[in-house]
């Protein structure tokens, strides 16, 4: 897919909503009523023409296919370097008291 072009990767889309569209037997005239959008802006979609962000995801919410944005979530990564530094914070062992602390407590006067 990189190697498409826009208008390829668009017709792409388009496909992906008509074949949608028809597994969940919707016209398009009740696909765009759903939608809230003209259906000659549908098929414009449909076709690969230039059509807003805001419709595609107004059909993708209608053909519930919202997960498909799923692939634009950003996750947190952290660098090699602030994973060392991270565990370098962390206790590595437990400590026994100082020879001065065990006296103070081992006195009963």
């Amino acid at each position: 897919m990189p190697s498409m072009s826009d208008r390829a990767l668009a017709q792409f889309i388009g496909e992906f909503i008509r074949h949608h569209r028809m597994e969940q037997n919707k016209t398009q005239d009740q696909l765009a009523a759903a939608a809230g959008i003209s259906r000659s802006t549908l098929s414009l979609l449909e076709r690969g023409e230039a059509v807003t962000l805001a419709t595609l995801i107004q059909v993708l919410r209608v053909l519930d296919q919202l997960s498909v944005l799923n692939a634009f979530e950003v996750k947190q990564t952290i660098s090699p370097l602030a994973l060392a530094k991270q565990q370098r914070q962390k206790r590595q062992r437990a400590r026994s008291k100082t020879g001065k602390e065990e006296n103070k407590e081992g006195v009963n006067w």
